[in-house]
């Protein structure tokens, strides 16, 4: 939508007021952009390392998948997870505090010694996924910011303050026509006044 703007001083001093808070702004914006950008590669990394060794761990127990079969679900749980907040860029994402099992106890006489293996290996399990799922959303949100700081960024750089300065200089141009209309008009009745005096 075009700027609507009328031909007058006022709005030509509010038009100005915008455009320098608008120019302002501009850098503040770039690099609030190449800030996120930056932290989106880096959450990226993380998430990727995460993946990277959840599947090394898995292969390295892939050998062990018979043995599992005979692992209890029940011996461990997951009791509560807590999340914290991180702000980067004015922009908040979700961070891993901690995590706590409820571990029940296991009698070693009624089962194989490679349980409490197990457990370890779950927990490890579990630590690697919530890493890597916290990362990924951190990184979807920080993505999203940036990508609307990114328009941003550009509706300031590509459409606003060249409108801003678009309007300014046709009320410029228009208020120096008027006022030179004006001077012409009183130059023309002075002319004819003196000439009406010297009749």
């Amino acid at each position: 939508m075009a700027l609507q703007f009328k031909y007058n001083k006022s709005e030509w001093h509010e038009l100005n007021k915008q455009l320098k808070m608008r120019v302002s702004a501009l850098p503040t914006l770039k690099s609030k952009e190449s800030a996120l950008r930056l932290e989106v590669k880096k959450v990226r990394r993380q998430a990727e390392d995460y993946d990277r060794q959840l599947r090394e761990m898995k292969k390295s127990i892939k050998d062990m998948v018979r043995l599992w079969v005979e692992f209890n679900g029940r011996f461990i749980k997951i009791e509560e997870v807590v999340y914290d907040t991180k702000t980067i860029a004015g922009v908040k994402i979700p961070v891993l505090n901690r995590f706590e099992f409820d571990i029940t106890n296991i009698c070693q006489f009624n089962h194989p010694d490679w349980f409490l293996d197990g457990i370890h290996i779950l927990k490890e399990l579990t630590r690697l996924s919530l890493l890597r799922d916290i990362n990924w959303k951190s990184m979807e949100i920080l993505e999203y910011a940036r990508k609307k700081t990114t328009q941003k960024v550009n509706l300031y750089e590509k459409v606003q303050i060249p409108e801003h300065q678009e309007a300014m200089r046709k009320i410029k141009r228009y208020l120096e026509d008027e006022e030179n209309l004006s001077k012409s008009a009183q130059k023309i009745l002075k002319r004819k006044k003196e000439e009406a005096i010297e009749l």
